[in-house]
């Protein structure tokens, strides 16, 4: 029996394929966006782990249920001493910045 092949498409190939390399307008727009949506997704991520509902996250921290939604959902930039607070406070986690250069 012929063994399947792997069809499995890493998210740079991706991106490669559908936006371009990167250095191209449509690529660098796509990569530009990605770092907001990316910390809404960690932060939803996070919050499902511990069990908790927007609505309890933000009683936790001081926040609305609404303004919870909109970081996660990429609607609403979070200012980082507020998404300290969430990490932090709410999730009792650790929030970890880096620079790479």
């Amino acid at each position: 029996m012929k063994a399947k092949e792997n069809n499995l498409t890493t998210l740079d190939q991706f991106k490669d394929r559908n936006y371009g390399k990167r250095g191209t307008a449509k690529r660098e727009a796509l990569e530009e966006g990605y770092e907001p949506f990316k910390i809404g997704a960690l932060l939803h991520d996070a919050r499902l782990e511990k069990g908790l509902t927007q609505q309890e996250l933000a009683e936790k921290t001081g926040t609305t249920k609404s303004y919870i939604s909109k970081i996660e959902n990429n609607v609403k930039e979070v200012r980082l001493s507020t998404l300290q607070k969430i990490v932090e406070i709410g999730l009792g986690g650790e929030l970890q910045v880096a620079i790479k250069l």
